[in-house]
């Protein structure tokens, strides 16, 4: 696993433009997501303790972010064709791709995509449309949406590592 400094990790932008706050929040986001994994054991970042939610586990969570990244911007943004398993509405089936993976593989290949993302993010204008529709609405959505909406999603499946890890070992407040 491709170590990361999360002594850097912070929400405050170097400036307070749009693109540097939005930015600087889903890196944030991000390495939080690396910081709940830190330490954690296989079988504990396999572990599925909620009934009700049968594939939600450390890693299935990990696996579940980085298809929703390459969805967003591989698939809606740029038009390509989908290459993971599901679509962005079957995180159930996303989240189980990755309960037979090794934590750290999950977590370089989702940091791999951040940073294929990143550079998507930095070639183009926020008010870039994306080549697909979002679906819902059937109208194309802007660059700026998807960031938000990455941002959105990574922060709340963050509650849900919180709840994870305490479970699986006791950690919290990280």
């Amino acid at each position: 696993m491709t170590d990361f400094d999360l002594s850097n990790r912070t929400d405050l932008p170097a400036s307070f433009d749009e693109r540097s706050i939005l930015i600087q929040f889903l890196q944030y986001v991000r390495l939080t997501v690396h910081a709940k994994c830190v330490d954690l054991s296989p079988s504990a970042a396999a572990e599925t303790p909620l009934p009700g939610s049968p594939a939600m586990s450390v890693a299935g969570l990990v696996s579940h972010l980085r298809w929703s990244e390459a969805f967003w911007i591989d698939v809606i943004f740029l038009g390509q064709p989908y290459q993971w398993p599901g679509t962005d509405d079957d995180s159930g089936l996303q989240m189980q791709a990755g309960l037979e993976r090794p934590l750290a593989d999950l977590l370089d290949e989702y940091a791999a995509q951040a940073a294929h993302t990143d550079e998507v993010v930095a070639s183009h204008d926020w008010d870039t449309e994306s080549a697909l529709s979002d679906g819902e609405s059937g109208q194309p959505v802007t660059l700026r949406y998807i960031a938000m909406h990455l941002i959105e999603e990574t922060a709340r499946h963050n509650g849900h590592l919180d709840i994870l890890r305490e479970l699986a070992d006791g950690v919290t407040g990280v």
